[in-house]
Formats: structure tokens, sequence, C-alpha cells
């Protein structure tokens, strides 16, 4: 029987933005499809020096893979994943992290809320047979049937969620899509500090884009662009994976450096039938 979805699952009375609406999530794609277009390398790792373009493409893809071996270790530790069959890179972008996953499994899988994204990735990646890239049209993971992925990774992007609810509902589906025995490993930001808080370059993009400025115009002339940044305490994190049916391996805080905003890497893992 399938689990319940998350709604999510909040230790505390939940925020106002209690669902991601289609109005706030029609937003979301287009500033993803307005990055996707102006400067997709900097929007999915956003250095602060290869800004405007500034990106080596083989630099760019070659970090990729030292994430991914930076990963191979920690499975083994672990235990986790069980198989080496599928892998789900969510918020994949142009495939950075979706090429490297393909050394380590059978099979590789983007996702990404950006048709832009996604026909970057397929073109940059058209040498890489095992790497599939899809369109997510939907708040949820509904393409994918229950236990399908024996890895689902998720760093530096659920942060950029439009809401807290948002995040907590791709919690409990990477837990519906996570293979029992499989590992998800998933990077949120745990306190964001009050000056962050406001985004004032995100707020004034969406003002002067909704008045008909075009996105070009916004970002290289302007030097605004459309990134938000939402955070979720470890509690709230917590509750929601464990209620979805995950156990909690591991949660390692770090911080951004150049933002002080406070973070965490969660290891989890979905027990074996029985178990």
């Amino acid at each position: 029987m399938p689990r319940a979805r998350c709604s999510p699952c909040w230790t505390r009375r939940p925020p106002p933005e209690c669902r991601l609406v289609k109005p706030s999530l029609r937003r979301h794609q287009r500033d993803w499809e307005d990055l996707g277009e102006l400067d997709p390398y900097w929007a999915i790792l956003a250095c602060p020096e290869r800004r405007f373009g500034r990106w080596d493409l083989d630099e760019f893809f070659r970090s990729g893979g030292e994430e991914i071996a930076r990963l191979e270790p920690e499975m083994r530790r672990l235990g986790r994943p069980a198989r080496r069959e599928r892998a789900l890179d969510f918020g994949c972008g142009v495939g950075r992290l979706t090429r490297a996953l393909a050394t380590h499994f059978r099979r590789s899988i983007g996702v990404d809320v950006s048709a832009q994204m996604v026909a970057t990735a397929r073109t940059l990646n058209a040498a890489f047979p095992t790497c599939e890239f899809v369109v997510s049209g939907h708040p949820d993971l509904r393409m994918f049937p229950d236990d399908h992925f024996d890895l689902v990774y998720s760093v530096l992007v659920l942060q950029h969620l439009p809401t807290r609810a948002a995040i907590g509902t791709y919690l409990a589906d990477f837990v519906r899509v996570l293979a029992p025995g499989g590992l998800l490993v998933c990077q949120i930001p745990s306190h964001i500090p009050l000056r962050r808080r406001f985004q004032p370059r995100r707020r004034l993009y969406g003002i002067l884009r909704s008045f008909g400025l075009g996105p070009h115009v916004l970002y290289h002339r302007l030097g605004l662009f459309p990134m938000r940044m939402t955070a979720l305490a470890e509690p709230d994190v917590r509750d929601c994976l464990t209620t979805a049916g995950a156990r909690v391996l591991e949660a390692r805080a770090d911080t951004m450096a150049s933002t002080a905003i406070e973070s965490r890497t969660y290891y989890v893992t979905k027990p074996e039938r029985g178990a």
C-alpha cells in the first residue's frame, strides 16, 4: 500500500504558504527558464567569479565528477545504496551531476523544472547514452513509480524552491520513489540570517519582470536575478522524512561561507521490507 504523502509534517504551526499553488509553480518555472537562458552554468553553481558566462565548460563538468567522487566513499561507509541500478539527480540543470552519476550507476536520470535547462543538458550529454533528462512541470515526482531509484541526490536545489511547504512535498516524494535499501542525499539550508531574508535583487527582478522588462536587461544591465533562498529547520526536515517512512542516518552541518547561511546535508535510507 502506498505511503501517505507528507503535507508536509510540521512540528509547529504550518507557515501561511501551506501549499505550492499553481501561480507559485508557474513563477518558479519562469524564473528558471530565464536563468537557463541567461547564465545556466552560474545558476547551477553560483561562484561569484563565474557569473556572466565565465564558467569554463570542462571545469564545470569536472567539478561534478569531483563531487560525486567524494560521495562514493560515503556510500561505501554507509552501506547504501544496496543496488546501483538507477540514480535520480533532482534539479539537474544541464546535467553536471547526472553525467557524473552515470559512471557509478547503470542509469542516471536528471529532472529539472526548466525545459531550457533540460534541452541544454540533452545536447551537452548526447555522448552519454546512460543519461536521461526529464522536464517536471509538477510540484512532485508523479512521473516516477514507487521504489524506483537506488540513489536520490539533490544538492543546492531544494533551497531555491518557492516555499517551505514545497520542500516538504518533495522530501516526502523522494522517500516514495526511493527503493528500500536505497540512499537519499539532500542538502537544505536550516537557517537564513535576517539580513539575507529580504533578497532585494530577486524581489526587484520579479517586480520589473512583471512590468515587462526583459530578463537580459534585468540580469546583464541591472545585475538582478530571480534566484531565491528558502530554509527548512532540521526538526521539520526530520519529521517530514520519518513520517514518509524514511530513516535519517546522518545530518551534517555546514555553512555557506559567502552568505553565512546555515545548511544541513541529510543522508537518508528507506528500510528494506521486513527490516
